[in-house]
């Protein structure tokens, strides 16, 4: 890493500093700890175009994948879930892959023709209609049971650290899913399928409420090893003891604490992405990885498999966006779906990745502290700006306008930026070698 890059990454550094000293330690390492995982999310979207080319519109379905695989694994069982309904659940979602599996079968082994189709037809139908019949009713009853605070299955209740490579998993399978149907066909296919998936992954999880209790969300999730509650740290004889011997405020204190506890955690996290990405990029699987995304034709004819090769670094990318969604669903100890949008987990990611460097892992970390801060500071102090901004005009409709419009700043504000990147450094801030 040259000079220039060690500068950019401390004047970031200063404006958490600065963000610390003139605002709040609270804020500051709240606006760090959602830095850090988004720049963990840019990474892994700068695997899939930065190293191949390939344009993944669906993060949000992705990070929404790893923030329920927080509730499968650490969220408390329902005994009561499972003995209304819950095994016969899983039985018919066992049946339901069966029918998949045995449709795969059938398309793969008859022959083209109009015996395939029948059969297919026959199976696919009928599948379906026994699925939902042995799905539907075993769904009814866990629902109907006190849906004001269950109506669902629950989880294994195992601990949340667990639940970090499970979100990878289930992001990495989707994955595989969408590109085995999506990569072999031109890039804007790619991009309209994963945009399609991840509002069919968030319409799912707001509407199957055995699942993770839907728009009800769920509440009370376990916080990773060795992260305490702040309750118990103010509860700590020894904490106070400490707290009142520095003159801290014990409630200050035990938050600050918490959240640098979470930024340790979430910083050993990003430095072995990129480590590992590092290693990635500079090997010989990286070169062939950039020059299929460079000349897809030429790469061919030297006897690379394209498709099986972004289907690869597709799944890859994906289960670190997957990784970084479970984090970040542990961290809030929440999971409310309705949280996720394409603002906020699709476009905002991608406008680290453009602003910091595609193609530079070093520089999407850039891109994901710098925009992960403006994004959240600046809705801190757009409303206080804009008063200093309409201090001296008289009451009106303009003032009233412009006061309501604070709001917006933030969008106003990502868009200078890029636009300000795109014009004096195409490339990024720090661009690829």
């Amino acid at each position: 890493m040259n000079t220039r890059n060690l500068i950019l990454f401390g004047l970031v550094g200063v404006l958490y500093l600065g963000t610390g000293v003139f605002l709040s330690w609270n804020l500051a390492l709240n606006i760090l700890n959602l830095g850090l995982l988004s720049a963990i999310m840019a990474l892994g979207v700068n695997m899939q175009w930065g190293y191949a080319g390939l344009f993944n519109t669906g993060i949000m379905g992705f990070a929404a994948l790893g923030g329920l695989a927080v509730v499968l694994v650490s969220a408390p069982p329902e005994p009561q879930g499972w003995a209304q309904g819950g095994w016969g659940i899983m039985a018919g979602l066992a049946f339901g892959l069966a029918v998949i599996a045995f449709s795969t079968w059938i398309y793969r082994n008859l022959g083209k023709g109009t015996l395939r189709n029948a059969v297919l037809l026959v199976v696919l139908v009928g599948g379906f209609f026994a699925y939902r019949a042995i799905l539907d009713p075993s769904v009814d009853a866990v629902e109907a049971f006190n849906p004001a605070i269950a109506g669902n299955i629950g989880g294994l209740g195992l601990p949340s650290l667990l639940a970090w490579p499970l979100g990878g998993v289930l992001a990495a399978l989707a994955a595989w899913a969408i590109g085995k149907i999506a990569l072999g066909l031109r890039s804007d296919y790619l991009a309209i399928a994963t945009l399609g998936i991840a509002e069919i992954v968030i319409i799912v999880m707001k509407n199957e409420d055995w699942l993770a209790r839907g728009v009800k969300n769920m509440i009370g999730l376990p916080r990773p090893w060795p992260v305490p509650y702040e309750v118990d740290l103010q509860q700590s004889a020894a904490f106070l003891d400490w707290a009142a011997n520095y003159g801290f405020d014990p409630m200050t204190a035990s938050s600050i604490l918490v959240k640098v506890l979470y930024a340790l955690l979430f910083a050993m996290v990003l430095f072995v992405v990129v480590w590992m990405s590092e290693l990635a990029l500079n090997s010989p699987w990286g070169r062939m990885m950039r020059s299929i995304r460079d000349n897809e034709v030429a790469a061919a004819a030297m006897g690379k498999d394209v498709t099986r090769r972004h289907l690869q670094v597709f799944v890859i990318g994906s289960a670190v966006v997957g990784f970084a969604g479970a984090m970040m669903t542990t961290m809030d100890g929440q999971l409310t779906p309705g949280t996720y949008n394409p603002l906020r987990f699709t476009f905002l990611i991608w406008v680290m990745v453009i602003v910091g460097g595609s193609g530079n892992n070093w520089g999407a970390v850039l891109g994901g502290l710098l925009i992960g801060w403006l994004w959240l500071i600046v809705e801190t102090l757009g409303p206080g700006v804009m008063s200093v901004v309409t201090y001296g005009m008289s009451e009106g409709a303009l003032k009233t306008h412009l006061v309501d419009s604070a709001q917006h700043m933030r969008l106003l504000t990502l868009g200078v930026i890029l636009l300000l990147v795109l014009r004096f450094s195409p490339r990024g801030l720090i661009p690829e070698k």
